[in-house]
C-alpha cells in the first residue's frame, strides 16, 4: 500500500523493492522520531529499532551508524573502525548528505553514499525495524539483508562491553 506515503518514503520502497524485499511500509499513527517511540508504536522492544545515526569525518564525509535502540554510539569505536575522526552531524548536514530529516532517515538510499556501520548487536534478532525516509514510517527488515543493502561493516558500536 503507497496511500498517503511520503515522497522520500516512496523512493525507499522503490529501493527495497529493487533489492528483492516485500517494500512493506508500516505508517505510525505516533512518530518514531526516537527508538522508544517507534518501538510503542510497532509493538517491538526498543532493540529491535535500527536507528540511524549521522555523523561527519574530518574529511567531510558522511558516517551512517545503525544502531540497535538502546545503544550510544562510542564515536571512537567508529572513528578507529574508519581510520579517521569523526564528530556530530548537524541537521543542514544531515538533510544534504542523505536527502532525509533527522527522525527518518532510512539506511539506504541516501544523496551522498556513507561509510556504513551495523551494530553487531542487531544481528540477534531475526527482524530489525529501520526508518523508512520519514519520521512516520518504518519498515521490516532481516538484518543480514540490512547489512546487505547498506553495504555495511557489523562491529561492536557501543562502549557498553
Amino acid at each position: 500500500m503507497t496511500t498517503g506515503l511520503s515522497a522520500s518514503t516512496l523512493r525507499v520502497r522503490e529501493l527495497l523493492l529493487q533489492a528483492g524485499h516485500s517494500g512493506d511500509i508500516k505508517q505510525l499513527a505516533e512518530t518514531g522520531r526516537t527508538a522508544a517511540d517507534a518501538a510503542a508504536a510497532i509493538g517491538c522492544s526498543v532493540a529491535e529499532i535500527a536507528k540511524s545515526i549521522i555523523f561527519r569525518a574530518a574529511s567531510g564525509r558522511p558516517v551512517l551508524v545503525v544502531a540497535s535502540g538502546p545503544n550510544r554510539v562510542d564515536e571512537t569505536k567508529i572513528a578507529a573502525a574508519l581510520g579517521e575522526p569523526i564528530g556530530k552531524a548537524d541537521a543542514d548536514f544531515v538533510r544534504q548528505s542523505t536527502g532525509y530529516a533527522i527522525g527518518g532517515v532510512a539506511p539506504i538510499g541516501h544523496a551522498v553514499p556513507p561509510a556504513v556501520f551495523i551494530d553487531l548487536d542487531l544481528l540477534g534478532f531475526a527482524t530489525v525495524w529501520a526508518a523508512a525516509g520519514h519520521s512516520h514510517a518504518v519498515f521490516p527488515v532481516a538484518p543480514d539483508l540490512l547489512c546487505r543493502l547498506t553495504s555495511g561493516a557489523v562491529i561492536e558500536v557501543s562502549a557498553k562491553r
